[in-house]
């Protein structure tokens, strides 16, 4: 049930949990005990923000995904990609990586020597995209978007980059399976931004500064869910501030989540365990061979 009242645009407000992942924190606002999922999004991380100190890096060595897109946005660093259908490709702030898992795919994500010599400073957001039921077993893929992909709208304190799907008038490049919308808005102290009622599902995560919503404020680490059919303005209050709007279609049925896996069958979350137990996920990461990520033993 909202927290808030009937008439509230504001449906729930999430405290997302804390990890310590070894050279950074990392904070996962979906899915939680909350709020599940926000369209078709099924998953959100907030790294950092951290500064990496020389000689260190980020090192999420080689693991499998099944049944979705994993969505990788940077504000601060870089981070060098690699899959298993033989993607190599940097990723810098305001890019986007968008990888497609379907029926099984293996990547990492680490650093680069360059930036392991340097002090780095590493901020962003990780995403997961269930795929509808009818493709969960697509063919997988990596698509990487640079910035002329994604139309940006500015005006009156506000600049809007429509990283993904429509919003706003806008629509990206960013090749989807399913609708939905994802921005980065970053706002003046005072200005608002007018979310419309379009999409069924909406959230906004807060990554920088205090944003108002319906006279209550809200600081950064704080994911809003929306009420459905119902605008809502976001203010940025005391100073600037930044956040991720995100949602669209709700989902054509329950998923399981697992691990890195996502499905619609329970049965097929069990298949991918025992698939990447025994080595029978059959890719090889390019440049990454000789780690990977044990499966857990509990999850």
């Amino acid at each position: 049930m909202s927290e808030f009242s009937p008439a509230s645009a504001l449906e729930t407000v999430v405290v997302p949990r804390a990890s310590d992942i070894g050279n950074f924190e990392v904070r996962r606002a979906l899915p939680s005990m909350q709020k599940r999922t926000v369209g078709p999004f099924v998953f959100l991380d907030e790294m950092g923000p951290a500064v990496l100190p020389a000689g260190a890096g980020i090192d999420v060595r080689p693991h499998p995904h099944i049944g979705l897109e994993t969505v990788t946005y940077l504000y601060d660093g870089s981070i060098m990609h690699r899959d298993g259908v033989g993607s190599i490709q940097l990723i810098e702030p305001g890019e986007i990586n968008w990888m497609t898992a379907g029926r099984g795919i293996v990547h990492s994500e680490r650093s680069t020597p360059e930036d392991r010599r340097i002090d780095q400073r590493v901020f962003g957001l990780q995403m997961w995209v269930a795929l509808p039921r009818d493709r969960e077993e697509m063919d997988p893929g990596f698509s990487h978007y640079g910035l002329d992909a994604q139309p940006v709208i500015e005006g009156e304190g506000v600049w809007v980059r429509v990283v993904a799907g429509s919003l706003l008038g806008c629509t990206s490049q960013v090749r989807t399976q399913s609708p939905l919308f994802y921005g980065d808005v970053k706002l003046e102290a005072g200005a608002s931004l007018d979310l419309p009622a379009e999409h069924v599902e909406r959230a906004a995560y807060l990554v920088e500064g205090t944003v108002r919503v319906e006279g209550q404020a809200h600081e950064s680490g704080r994911l809003l869910s929306f009420a459905p059919g119902r605008p809502v303005t976001l203010t940025a209050a005391g100073g600037p501030a930044r956040f991720a709007v995100l949602g669209g279609e709700p989902l054509d049925g329950p998923r399981f989540v697992w691990w890195n896996f996502v499905s619609s069958r329970k049965e097929r979350i069990e298949q991918a365990r025992e698939d990447w137990r025994r080595n029978r996920f059959d890719q090889v990461v390019p440049g990454d061979t000789t780690e990977f990520i044990p499966l857990p033993e509990k999850q």
